[in-house]
């Protein structure tokens, strides 16, 4: 596996920076700083170099710096084994709103769509917003599960976008007392084709990282996790050949139109799949176990997954940890530096004090972050 690091990030009026131009290392990367300096601010920019709304999932027009006039801009040089690559994407002041309002740069030329970014890194994240993973909304898993998905299948972010366009269509209809059969049935098919790769996706995902958690230590500090999929499609895929399962779906979306018309919404699909995670050696729902070991199952399912893609596509996602020095006790912190270290990846991490990241000195860069200043972190 080899290893893409960004080696120049320079932000213009994002978030608390005006502006801000930084050189950055391979390995790791440490960000510290009081509260409300600006660390995780510097993860979300970083995080923009994939497609979606970043790390915070905020509206473009909160992300531009306060009291400025125009949009924001995210610029990074990435380099790796495909060679040296410019990265460049932001809004302009009046682009606020949808994933089209924000336009990405490669090697100074418009990409066609924020996919292309996929060509050359994957980002991985980790926050504190996550830590109710597992006892928040289905939706926050499936969000989830979609992006450890996108990390390996670049394809299947519009995949999403063309199911979720189509169930919109499909609920306009319904909201609008529409008895268009023929304009159903178009969209209904619609559903069904991409409802049912998105299902597969997902449970490729699940296979594939399951079989990567297996080499996990049993007894090791991040403790195993076992992952299943409900939902409808999910209980049928590998099962059935997906024209059935295409032609399944289809049909009860049909025979679900009064019921869904009622409803105000349509009840069955994908969008409705839960991703479910068990603690292994408990046999114990991982909604149920304490807060120390979800978080302790989450980073497992991250640095597998961060394997998965190494050897998925022979080269390693960056990863963002936000605050993970804070909330796992010295030994969980000590291997995963060591998972870190063993995979080779560019990790950009935060926290409040150095000390909590002590077992890297001499390994990492260490950055002090200073409200929209950041500089070397002395005695690092």
């Amino acid at each position: 596996m080899t290893s893409t690091h960004i080696s120049r990030l320079t932000l213009t009026n994002f978030r608390n920076y005006p502006a801000l131009s930084l050189d950055l290392q391979p390995g790791a990367v440490v960000f510290t700083g009081d509260n409300g300096a600006g660390k995780t601010n510097l993860l979300e920019a970083i995080s923009f170099l994939t497609p979606g709304r970043g790390l915070r999932r905020a509206p473009y027009g909160d992300v531009a710096r306060e009291g400025s006039s125009g949009g924001f801009t995210v610029h990074a040089r990435i380099e790796g084994e495909f060679g040296d690559v410019e990265i460049g994407t932001g809004t302009s002041g009046s682009d606020s709103a949808g994933e089209a309002g924000r336009r990405v740069r490669i090697n100074g030329a418009n990409a066609k769509s924020a996919d292309e970014m996929l060509d050359w890194l994957r980002v991985v994240w980790l926050t504190p917003a996550m830590d109710t993973l597992f006892t928040g909304s289905a939706g926050d898993r499936r969000r989830f599960l979609d992006r450890l998905v996108l990390a390996i299948d670049p394809s299947h972010g519009q995949r999403a976008l063309d199911y979720e366009k189509a169930m919109r269509g499909r609920n306009r209809l319904l909201a609008e007392e529409s008895r268009d059969r023929h304009w159903f049935e178009a969209i209904e098919t619609q559903m069904a084709e991409t409802g049912v790769a998105i299902a597969a996706a997902r449970a490729e995902m699940v296979r594939l990282l399951a079989a990567m958690i297996e080499k996990l230590p049993a007894t090791g500090p991040f403790p195993q996790a076992d992952l299943s999929l409900s939902g409808t499609l999910e209980s049928q895929i590998g099962r059935l050949p997906a024209v059935e399962i295409e032609e399944s779906f289809r049909r009860a979306l049909a025979e679900g139109r009064d019921r869904d018309r009622a409803a105000g919404r349509t009840l069955e699909g994908p969008h409705r799949s839960d991703l479910i995670v068990t603690h292994r050696s408990k046999a114990m729902p991982a909604e149920l176990c304490s807060t120390g070991e979800q978080k302790a199952l989450l980073v497992g399912i991250v640095v597998s997954h961060a394997r998965l893609c190494g050897e998925m596509s022979g080269t390693v996602p960056i990863l963002l940890l936000d605050e993970i020095a804070a909330h796992l006790d010295a030994r969980r912190r000590a291997a995963l530096f060591a998972i870190l270290e063993e995979l080779g990846c560019q990790t950009f991490m935060t926290g409040t004090e150095p000390a909590l990241f002590s077992s890297l000195h001499g390994k990492a860069q260490f950055l002090t972050v200073d409200h929209g200043a950041v500089h070397p972190t002395e005695d690092a």
